[in-house]
């Protein structure tokens, strides 16, 4: 897999390789490694599987087009928030769809000058990722689709093969492994 064999490049030296060619290439690379976290915000905002599916694939067209434009220097936060807003705009512009747009959950001028809130946000984004993927193989799947995806106990079951106490199991060992492996990572951190 592409992202195995880049793995060891950060997101700034992707970005950086980018700005020297302008090669989508390496734009691809750094939008795959977070294809699961666009897809997380888009369920949670727009509630159906194929319209996140869809915005994910539109977020990414727009990543690209502003990527060309502008620079970016804390891209997961920067990529998080063209996300929540493309989902906010998505649902303020469905027909017959009354929805409260809170004011803290579109980006403010105040908030975006403010890059420590982003560097933290950033940080902790870079803590789950990368805790997510320390989890074996079972535990990651099923948090992954109970979690984000949002499937049920029955669904992961018939997804994965896995017996409905198995994935129980999973989801609860993972979960507390995930926690776990957060908890030492911030306090390593501080």
């Amino acid at each position: 897999m592409n992202q195995d064999r880049h793995s060891h490049i950060s997101d700034q030296q992707l970005l950086g390789y980018f700005r020297a060619d302008k090669n989508n290439n390496w734009l691809g690379i750094l939008l795959q490694r977070y294809t699961l976290l666009l897809f997380g915000v888009c369920m949670k905002y727009l509630k159906n599987e194929e319209e996140a599916k869809d915005a994910v694939q539109q977020i990414f067209l727009k990543a690209i087009t502003e990527l060309h434009k502008y620079e970016v220097e804390y891209f997961k936060s920067w990529l998080y928030m063209v996300a929540k807003n493309y989902c906010l705009m998505k649902l303020r512009d469905k027909p017959g769809r009354v929805v409260d747009i809170k004011e803290q959950m579109i980006i403010t001028n105040d908030e975006d000058s403010n890059i420590q809130i982003h560097i933290q946000k950033d940080k902790e984004l870079e803590l789950v990722t990368s805790s997510l993927q320390e989890l074996n193989l079972e535990q990651k799947q099923c948090v992954t689709l109970f979690y984000l995806e949002k499937k049920t106990y029955q669904d992961i079951a018939e997804e994965t093969g896995y017996s409905l106490m198995q994935v129980k199991s999973y989801i609860q060992n993972g979960k507390r492994n995930l926690k776990i492996l957060l908890e030492k990572k911030m306090s390593g951190q501080a």
